[in-house]
């Protein structure tokens, strides 16, 4: 079963080899590799050129993340999507191992598994693995934001186009938003204990480090359409309200830093749900 490898790049040319490198490298035989270049004004289209004839690639004007991840999904040919940033890689037996785990379980839709954090402390670098508590429930799951970063799970291809793909003008909790639609789907998300994927911490200026503030806005939306999505299908547990106001809370305690009115309006919420 053909499984595509998709990276969107943007400024990643200390990266972006390594990244092609680790999915060229994959134990699963049956796969592709595809490239999208969005915009960028440093070294990685000559990096990306570097693999011509074993990958796929285009390069196109700064668009955003999303919308390459869109590109992507519209250029694969596989059933199965296992998505990669340009500055993140993939242990050998990351594709293979989940795959051989779909194969047992063939109602999944997303299969995901721990991530691998790799930051860097003086000179040094090191790997911690950070495991997924409560894995039977991806409601509660989501909520606590322990569903795991974008390239630690394996996506089919027709369930991610039965939603609409990724949100293009999702700014930030990318990987979130979609797991929140994905579930008001329906659709089936299974956990596999194997890690492979390694998400560098360090060199990215992603948003998340640039205004927590807006991180904190869109997470509280997602958490509160599921809040509202569970509780319109009855499937609200006390379990699924205590994850969402735990994460609330912590929310909260993190805003009462920089906006204690933004913090207490979310602890107002708590109060009004429990």
């Amino acid at each position: 079963m053909l499984v595509s490898i998709l990276i969107p790049c943007h400024n990643a040319e200390e990266w972006v080899a390594q990244a092609i490198e680790s999915a060229l490298s994959q134990t699963w035989f049956e796969k592709e590799v595809i490239v999208v270049d969005d915009g960028s004004t440093d070294r990685s289209l000559d990096e990306i050129r570097k693999f011509d004839g074993r990958i796929l690639w285009e390069s196109g004007p700064r668009r955003g993340a999303n919308a390459a991840r869109n590109r992507l999904l519209e250029l694969a040919c596989g059933k199965w999507l296992q998505y990669l940033d340009a500055d993140d890689y993939l242990a050998p037996e990351k594709v293979a191992a989940q795959m051989k785990y779909v194969e047992t379980v063939p109602e999944t839709d997303v299969v995901f598994s721990p991530v691998t954090l790799e930051y860097q402390i003086g000179i040094d670098v090191r790997r911690e693995e950070f495991d997924i508590r409560e894995p039977n429930d991806p409601w509660i799951l989501l909520a606590r934001w322990y569903l795991p970063q974008t390239g630690a799970a394996l996506w089919r291809r027709k369930a991610l186009l039965d939603v609409g793909g990724w949100k293009m003008d999702q700014p930030c909790c990318q990987e979130h938003e979609l797991y929140l639609r994905l579930l008001m789907a329906g659709k089936n998300f299974v956990y596999c204990e194997r890690t492979g994927a390694v998400y560098r911490q360090f060199g990215k200026g992603t948003l998340s480090t640039r205004d927590i503030a807006e991180v904190h806005r869109r997470r509280l939306e997602i958490e509160r359409q599921a809040e509202d999505f569970l509780r319109d299908c009855g499937g609200l547990t006390p379990q699924r309200m205590r994850a969402i106001n735990d994460a609330r809370f912590e929310t909260a305690r993190i805003a009462w830093t920089y906006d204690k009115s933004f913090a207490t309006t979310v602890m107002n919420e708590i109060r009004q749900s429990d």
